[in-house]
């Protein structure tokens, strides 16, 4: 569906919302311009800086843009508006505490302590396999035995690049070298805590506190920091023995790692989301929740990948896919996954606290076909502020939304009297729907692996026919009957196996939900980046349209969600689509691909973009083969991030605030509480190529459009990997935090 400027108002109703703060410090200043025309008033006013595809709000006229965008270059830099600059405040390598700063950093969180001084938290969520090999050494200083592995690997009696190491001999070297591989890439995720002020000359510098430390996918491992665990899935995790792996380690538990998006409470506590756990250990798990052996998700490694990194250490999968609290100020807190918000491929949290009522926290399973869910809270709150309100997360109820095509929809409670009520696959993008197995014996073997891997086979039912729903139903009544144990062990393993559970008990298929934010006024607002099917699954051919009713639509779109009679106990609640992503000539806004989104006081949405790497910047000649429509998410460019008004006479309109660098994509968005400073993260620059050798261009061809829908041909030059944030000869890329302001003048 397309959206109109009138349509996104009235659905915003200027209901906008704050944000929490965060940042870094330390580093040089650097400035970036690039002008454009006509002023945005906004928290940061600014001129909207030139793209790579027109755009109404770029200050062109209709007849100038076949001779503005004919030619254009990308651009190995973080690009802003006139007027503007950057600070470059920790890269990966960095020391903190005892450890480094992490890779890939995502979600950023500041909790403030005192006047523009506090505690910034971050999230490293993964592995970028080749500039992270290729740079190792270089940026550490110190080697891995990458090529020793690899060679083994090939050697092997399997002829993959793939072993589980768990089932080698203690002795066998290549053992010892791949758990060393291992813990240094578990190590460059998870999360980070670093104390920073800001000085007397507008930068900002880390202060090096007590309270820094890293909380990496091997704390606990070596050194005693293990996480703690709440909830029902805890009497899974004590379990001596099951169906499936038990690690022994009872509610102790090793790391966390894959830690994307996240969330900050009025106590001052921040949740770090695990995401895409699933390529370091097994998902699946069995009827009593107990996980599949490390065996299924083997260490893999080759040239441009690296996975099953938890396979080495034996870790058990039920125990990553977690929600993890973290109280920053805190220097012995290593973080608490609350089990009863559910495990999936948790994006992001938002968290709704008001007194004298339950507490709402929303989040999203970001996969093709994930769930939007939220966990109440049995007890209410009584003062927001209170750190003791942490104790409330550990009992409660899960739910995931049903949304119904006339913009109306309910909250599914996740146990076991649920009644089995899945989706049709035929109103499914993609005509798939997995579910569940229940109780049984036997499971099938792994199959191989690729870069994301693919996932781990046995430990669900593929449904691609109507009539296997039906013949499902039969079988089984309620969620209960799909799982085994005490009513504890039951809910426990409901709440491991959240997304298939939900799958089974009818909640709706979505476009890979991303952001969950949350509006003073108790809205939710959700990105959905990708409405394409995988072998996952895919999103509701009635909900998930393009402009023009289009299934499958790739570019995304932006909900807001609001709960019957504003109550974040509701069982029921409205939605609409606030934006859709696209060309402007289609109905689209002119981003691709929304992902995090910051709600600004003055009732403004930012946004960034996530197009994937792979496609970033990839020729568009043709807009067809064979008949049928191709990508155009080349188009696009750069991951990018964009502000859109919601009052004032550029209401309704997306103006794009900033460009990345290569490869990368723009992350965890967030201001200073004076908002003279927005934080942002840089992840995995040169991601597809790594270094950027001898300033290499290459010079493509875009099949673009005019506003209008009148195509032209663009000539775009494109870098060739990375040499950011030191923009070197030859440099490495490196994940890094910034500070952005206006730039000062001397």
């Amino acid at each position: 569906m397309s959206i109109t400027r009138r349509d996104f108002l009235l659905l915003l109703g200027g209901s906008a919302g704050t944000v929490a703060l965060s940042s870094l410090g330390g580093c040089d200043t650097k400035v970036v311009v690039q002008p454009t025309t006509q002023n945005v008033k906004a928290t940061f006013s600014f001129k909207p800086i030139k793209g790579p595809i027109p755009l109404e709000t770029a200050g062109f006229r209709l007849e100038d843009q076949k001779q503005q965008y004919e030619t254009y270059e990308i651009q190995d830099d973080l690009i802003l508006p006139e007027g503007y600059q950057y600070q470059v405040i920790a890269a990966w390598g960095d020391k903190v505490g005892d450890s480094r700063f992490g890779y890939n950093n995502d979600y950023l969180s500041f909790v403030q302590t005192g006047e523009n001084e506090g505690y910034l938290s971050i999230n490293f969520e993964y592995i970028s396999a080749i500039p992270w090999m290729q740079t190792y050494e270089q940026v550490i200083g110190k080697s891995l035995p990458f090529d020793e592995v690899k060679s083994a690997l090939k050697a092997g009696k399997s002829g993959k690049n793939e072993v589980n190491a768990f089932g080698l001999v203690e002795n066998d070297p290549i053992k010892a070298q791949i758990r060393n591989i291992s813990k240094e890439s578990l190590l460059d995720q998870g999360l980070g805590i670093i104390s920073i002020r800001k000085t007397a000359d507008g930068k900002w510098e880390r202060t090096n506190s007590k309270a820094d430390r890293r909380i990496s996918g091997v704390s606990g491992l070596e050194d005693g920091r293990y996480l703690k665990a709440t909830g029902p899935a805890v009497a899974v995790f004590v379990k001596k023995q099951g169906l499936g792996y038990v690690d022994k380690l009872g509610d102790r538990i090793i790391g966390s790692f894959a830690n994307c998006a996240g969330g900050t409470t009025p106590w001052g506590t921040v949740l770090s989301a695990e995401e895409n756990f699933q390529a370091q250990v097994p998902e699946p798990v069995y009827a009593d929740g107990t996980s599949f052996e490390p065996e299924k998700r083997p260490f893999g490694l080759g040239d441009e990948e690296l996975f099953g990194q938890g396979n080495v250490f034996g870790l058990s999968g039920n125990k990553y896919g977690w929600i993890v609290e973290v109280d920053p100020a805190n220097p012995n807190d290593y973080g608490t996954k609350h089990t009863w918000l559910g495990r999936y491929h948790h994006e992001a949290v938002g968290v709704r606290v008001e007194a004298g009522k339950p507490l709402a926290f929303y989040s999203g399973c970001d996969r093709r076909g994930g769930h939007i869910y939220k966990f109440v809270s049995r007890d209410k709150v009584s003062d927001p502020k209170d750190k003791g309100n942490s104790r409330l997360l550990a009992q409660g109820m899960l739910y995931a939304a049903k949304f119904n095509a006339n913009g109306m929809g309910r909250w599914i409670p996740l146990k076991a009297d649920t009644p089995i009520e899945p989706n049709l696959p035929s109103t499914i993008t993609g005509n798939l729907i997995r579910l569940p197995k229940g109780p049984a014996k036997e499971v099938e073997a792994v199959r191989g692996f690729q870069r994301l891997p693919p996932r781990v086979q046995g430990g669900d039912f593929e449904a691609t026919q109507d009539e296997q729903i039906a013949q499902y139903k039969k079988r089984f009544k309620q969620l209960g009957d799909l799982y085994i144990g005490t009513p504890e062990e039951k809910q426990g393993a409901i709440l491991i196996d959240a997304h298939y559970a939900a799958n089974a008990a009818g909640a709706t298929c979505t476009a890979r939900p991303e952001d969950t934010e949350i509006a003073p006024n108790g809205n939710l607002y959700i990105s959905f980046t990708s409405g394409s099917p995988d072998n996952e699954g895919g999103p509701d051919t009635a909900v998930f349209k393009g402009p023009k009713g289009e299934t499958p639509y790739e570019y995304g779109w932006v909900m807001r969600l609001q709960e019957e009679s504003n109550d974040p106990a509701a069982m029921d609640f409205r939605w609409a689509m606030l934006a859709t992503g696209g060309e402007p000539s289609t109905g689209g806004m002119g981003f691709a691909n929304p992902d995090n989104l910051l709600l600004d006081d003055d009732g403004s949405v930012w946004m960034v973009t996530d197009v994937s790497t792979g496609k970033m910047n990839k020729s568009v000649e043709s807009r067809s083969k064979d008949g049928k429509s191709v990508s155009i998410s080349g188009l696009f460019g750069n991951n990018a991030m964009w502000h859109i008004p919601t009052s004032g006479e550029n209401a309704g309109r997306a103006y794009l605030f900033a460009l990345g660098p290569m490869e990368c994509e723009t992350t965890g968005p967030c201001f200073s509480r004076d908002k003279e400073t927005m934080f942002l993260s840089i992840q995995h620059p040169g991601e597809a190529n790594g270094v950027r050798k001898n300033q290499q261009l290459e010079t493509r061809k875009f099949l673009v459009t005019t506003t209008t829908g009148e195509e032209f041909i663009q000539t775009r030059q494109v870098p060739i990997g990375s040499n950011w944030p030191s923009k070197t000869l030859d440099a490495p890329p490196k994940p890094a935090v910034v500070a952005i302001s206006k730039s000062r003048v001397v």
